[in-house]
């Protein structure tokens, strides 16, 4: 596959972590995506893929592209064989500026990008990205749209200020001492948390907690997971491999089994840092 990347440059840095490029054959049909951070939005210029969100247990089909803010539990997605799509990777607080749709609404249920900016744009929008030169004219394309349609928030330098001191802490921060820093209530700002990335501060920080835990396992080694455990800051075991169900849906052990699995069955691969296939 093929696989390009861009870091935005100022105003939208302090919203995107990258816009990305995918073209070819996948590892697998299907890939679960284990719960993050993020919020993502998919152009899709290819056959339609297939999403079953942590929310629901149907699988849904999407033509155009979609959005989901910041899951709390993992999903499957289904690749269409082969794939073509440019995305973006939000920052947890980036979507808001660029829907109307309550980002609330978009936790664990993934939107439509038809249903988000409308059947005509997105239309225009997918025709002007096909008809590009390439992945970096693409990039500029969906910055500039991105641009366009750019709004102002309340409260969203409120959140960005919070949300960067969760992420710098990978999760490991007291949550009460971010309102009191920013002067305002713990519950001023789990509602415009809530609003803007869709989850509160803890759960936030659960999920930074959690990333940076599994993106420091090396599956090619052996792992003990009590250490692990003890390194994320979990008093025991049990409470780790509860949070670890909850945002894989595995255990440990099948977790460490499928990393090593994809590894082993499709080396260097581009998706091989997050995503687990499921056949």
């Amino acid at each position: 596959m093929e696989y390009v990347s861009s870091v935005p440059q100022s105003p939208l840095a302090d919203l995107i972590d990258d816009f990305y490029f995918l073209e070819g054959t996948p590892p697998y049909p299907r890939l679960m995506l284990p719960a993050s951070p993020a919020a993502y939005l998919i152009v899709n210029l290819g056959a339609p893929f297939r999403i079953r969100g942590a929310a629901t247990s149907e699988t849904a089909e999407y033509a155009d592209g979609c959005v989901v803010s910041s899951p709390t539990r993992a999903f499957e997605f289904g690749y269409p064989l082969p794939t073509r799509s440019i995305g973006v990777h939000f920052k947890p607080w980036g979507v808001a500026p660029f829907v109307p749709t309550p980002v609330s609404d978009l936790c664990d249920r993934p939107a439509t990008l038809e249903q988000v900016w409308g059947a005509p744009a997105v239309a225009a929008l997918r025709e002007r990205l096909a008809a590009a030169d390439g992945p970096h004219a693409m990039f500029t394309l969906l910055e500039d749209e991105l641009l366009r349609r750019q709004r102002e928030v309340p409260g969203l330098n409120l959140v960005r200020h919070a949300g960067g001191v969760i992420a710098e802490a990978g999760g490991s921060v007291a949550i009460g001492g971010l309102s009191a820093a920013a002067g305002v209530s713990a519950t001023h700002l789990a509602q415009r948390f809530k609003a803007i990335v869709g989850i509160t501060p803890k759960q936030m920080a659960r999920a930074y907690r959690f990333a940076f835990t599994m993106l420091a396992i090396d599956p090619a080694e052996p792992v003990n997971w009590g250490h692990v455990a003890a390194d994320a800051g979990y008093f025991d075991q049990a409470h780790f491999s509860r949070d670890f169900r909850a945002f894989t849906g595995l255990t440990p052990t099948a977790y460490i089994e499928l990393r090593r699995r994809f590894q082993r069955e499709h080396p260097g691969s581009v998706l091989d840092n997050w995503p687990l296939p499921i056949d």
